[in-house]
């Protein structure tokens, strides 16, 4: 949610319960991106370097690994894991958020990086849902359709966010915007239907709320 957004919209969570802890901060403040700040490309301090989000409105697929600020947010990862093998994931990820998707030339351009075999890689990103292993657009879209979700109008919102973008699921629509996928679940249960868009989770989401929220995310991108 963004911190400027009225706290009416359709995508408020109900279930805030307020501010427990010891920063008087708002719900906005909480969910938004203005307590956060900016987050530089070569990492904070290394603790922080292997947990930004690494989903992207814009990728570049044919962008070199890794070169500038992300070489040294590549290094720094390095420094928190024993051996290059614990690594493997956070370097992934940050590949991803470089390219848009882990290719089989990403999978060893990581592998020479990190000195492992190919098929060692390539085993690895094929396991996780988290990697997109073929382009995927500016938005991707990932849909909660697990039971809790699904007992509450994710058919529906899944069905809307293709009917939106006139796509099927995992296509890519015309313009280069959307791709909507199922996701097996996005541990959002007590709010469905949960949408993950990039690396923002979206809160009870009704197929009545495709279309402003597609077109909010077009005029912001992001």
């Amino acid at each position: 949610m963004s911190p400027k957004e009225p706290m009416d919209t359709p995508f408020h969570n109900p279930g805030w319960a307020g501010n427990t802890g010891e920063f008087d901060l708002t719900e906005d403040q909480v969910r938004g991106d203005d307590f956060v700040g900016s987050r530089p490309l070569a990492g904070a301090h290394p603790s922080s370097s292997a947990s930004y989000p690494y989903v992207l409105v814009d990728k570049h697929p044919e962008s070199p690994l890794f070169e500038g600020p992300y070489r040294e947010r590549f290094d720094k990862i390095l420094t928190r894991y024993p051996d290059t093998r614990a690594a493997l994931l956070p370097v992934l990820n940050l590949a991803q958020e470089v390219r848009g998707h882990v290719s089989p030339e990403t999978m060893d351009r990581v592998g020479e990086l990190l000195d492992l075999e190919p098929a060692y890689v390539r085993g690895v990103v094929t396991f996780y849902t988290m990697y997109n292993k073929r382009p995927v657009g500016r938005f991707l879209i990932q849909v909660c359709t697990n039971i809790s979700c699904n007992l509450c109008g994710a058919d529906e919102v899944m069905d809307a966010f293709l009917r939106y973008s006139n796509t099927e699921p995992g296509e890519t629509s015309e313009d280069g915007d959307f791709t909507v996928i199922e996701a097996e679940c996005l541990a959002g249960c007590g709010f469905p239907t949960c949408v993950q868009i990039n690396s923002r989770y979206y809160e009870n989401v009704k197929a009545g709320d495709i279309p402003s929220l597609c077109e909010r995310l077009r005029a912001d991108g992001k």
